[in-house]
């Protein structure tokens, strides 16, 4: 289970003054008493996904985007919580709506984007 603190989710909010939102996605985080992956089904059921299982989710559905969150111009902004930088280009590259965004991006930096994208840098 991922916690994301009070403070990192105030950090998250203070690049989003302009993006109301991304702004609703963090209040859910918070509701959801930080819980990533809560969170996350909590913003998918309300973009219209059907989560199919509650617990590890967030983890199957981070596995599925992968190849893009790996990506060498996303990974600066995910190592360094650049959040604001990294959504746009996220969503461009996805088509995912911002609230999924922002919780496969947090998903990313909190377990470790190194160890994340290890699987596609594994030879068969």
């Amino acid at each position: 289970m991922i916690i994301v603190n009070l403070d990192e989710i105030d950090q998250y909010r203070s690049q989003f003054t302009d993006n109301s939102t991304a702004l609703r996605a963090l209040d859910v985080l918070e509701d959801c008493e930080g819980n990533l992956e809560d969170a996350a089904i909590n913003l998918a059921l309300k973009v219209g996904q059907e989560p199919t299982e509650s617990e590890g989710w967030l983890d199957g559905f981070a596995k599925r985007w992968r190849v893009q969150l790996c990506q060498a111009h996303l990974r600066p902004h995910i190592l360094t919580g650049n959040l604001k930088d990294a959504v746009p280009v996220l969503v461009e590259i996805t088509n995912l709506p911002v609230p999924l965004a922002i919780a496969l991006l947090i998903y990313a930096q909190k377990t470790g984007l190194d160890d994340f994208c290890q699987p596609l840098t594994e030879k068969l």
